[in-house]
């Protein structure tokens, strides 16, 4: 069973790469693309999508309203972020509308496929220096934030690896155990924190609500 997929970017060369590239892989399949959320905001109901990739800077209506306006009438889609933007304004406006990845336009083509699998998965994948900026809102919130009491210390670990914006495969790598055993600890970590995703858990470790 592939992931299916809709793509909503202006730029003619970024949405046919994006396309050609993950239509190449059995796991993905592409419904269609946007040039603009307006077109987006039409199709994406019906479509129902598992990913929707979307741009924050479109003509007309930016990517971040179009979330906010579809988020509700496609309630199994989950929304990738994939843009220029790295300033904390965007990122937190993204997160807020119902973005659950954040991905910047430097991101590589497998690294994006990788980041794709782990959001349909549950994860909530980001750039590493879009992780780091939210740690460091975090962490001024509550400088002096202690281990979840509730975790494990294997889990408070890997939670730190999630802050630093790793990927399931990538934490695998530095604590030398397998992915399938880092998607167990995060969906324990999940459960016992009472929420959803990386974003969500990285507030409740934090301290940030």
């Amino acid at each position: 069973m592939s992931i299916t997929l809709a793509i909503v970017e202006d730029l003619d060369e970024v949405r046919d790469g994006l396309k050609n590239f993950l239509t190449l892989s059995s796991e993905f399949n592409v419904l269609d693309t946007f040039k603009t959320a307006e077109e987006a905001l039409h199709d994406i109901p019906r479509l129902k999508p598992d990913i929707v990739i979307m741009d924050i800077n479109l003509p007309g209506m930016n990517g971040i309203e179009c979330i906010r306006q579809v988020k509700n009438k496609t309630l199994g889609t989950q929304f990738m972020m994939f843009t220029v933007y790295e300033n904390d304004e965007k990122v937190f406006e993204a997160l807020k509308a119902g973005a659950s990845g954040y991905l910047l336009k430097n991101t590589g083509l497998l690294q994006m496929s990788e980041a794709l699998k782990e959001l349909y998965k549950g994860g909530s994948p980001m750039s590493a220096n879009i992780a780091r900026k939210l740690v460091s809102v975090f962490h001024a919130q509550e400088k002096n934030a202690v281990p979840v009491e509730t975790l494990s210390n294997r889990e408070n670990e890997i939670l730190q690896w999630l802050a630093k914006g790793l990927l399931y495969k990538e934490i695998a790598e530095q604590l030398f155990i397998s992915t399938s055993t880092v998607r167990q600890h995060i969906h324990k970590i999940y459960e016992k924190l009472h929420v959803q995703n990386r974003t969500e858990a990285l507030n409740k470790a934090f301290g940030k609500s």
